[in-house]
């Protein structure tokens, strides 16, 4: 995955607590064998009418939040089913980061694994930030995940916490697989010695 070091971007303000996986990626899209092109799909629930066409109040459908990336939610942002879809759909969206006052654990660590940074922040932050993003047109935010802090351009900063092997992997671009390749020596090593009778995986 790509290391993630900092965000910016205009934020996307959903008002809703205990948004589950179903609403960011409902399970009519989850027989996709392919791992891409999820992001068409994200809330389709919310951003489609019956009949296909774009709901207009919906917040994704609105020209002011068109390129947003970072979004920001009410608390226990991705409860529900453990589906990876969710943060796939999320970040092939664009958005680069969710801002939330707590997070469903499945949800949090799949996030980690693809480079979608996920920030909790106080509830009364994350109101202040909604009602702002609402209030002003193009509000924006500036994530740096090296010093941990959320700044905007009023001069708000806010310090957030991260588990400290988390927050490496992100800065390094290491998921399961990238962790385990950073030993390929040791595991050549070891093959090479390994007994021919033993069993040979590939």
């Amino acid at each position: 995955m790509e290391p993630f070091h900092s965000a910016e971007g205009i934020v996307a303000p959903l008002d809703q607590t205990d948004v589950d996986t179903d609403m960011i990626i409902p399970a009519a899209f989850l027989k996709r064998v392919e791992r891409t092109g999820f992001g068409d799909f994200l809330f389709y629930a919310k951003r489609f009418k019956a009949d296909g066409t774009p709901e207009p109040n919906f917040l994704l459908n609105q020209p002011r939040f068109k390129n947003a990336n970072v979004l920001v939610a009410g608390r226990n942002f991705g409860c529900g089913s453990s589906r990876e879809h969710a943060p796939w759909a999320l970040q092939q969206y664009g958005f680069k980061a969710v801002i939330a006052p707590s997070f469903a654990d499945i949800f949090n660590n799949n996030c980690a694994q693809i480079g979608l940074l996920t920030v909790a922040l106080p509830e009364e932050r994350v109101r202040e930030i909604l009602d702002a993003s609402n209030a002003r047109e193009g509000y924006q935010l500036h994530i740096d995940l090296e010093r941990q802090e959320v700044t905007d351009p009023f001069g708000h900063v806010d310090h957030f916490e991260i588990d400290a092997f988390k927050k490496h992997c992100l800065l390094n671009g290491l998921d399961a697989v990238g962790l385990t390749l950073r030993h390929e020596a040791d595991i050549a090593r070891y093959e090479s010695r390994r007994r021919s009778w033993l069993p040979a995986f590939s």
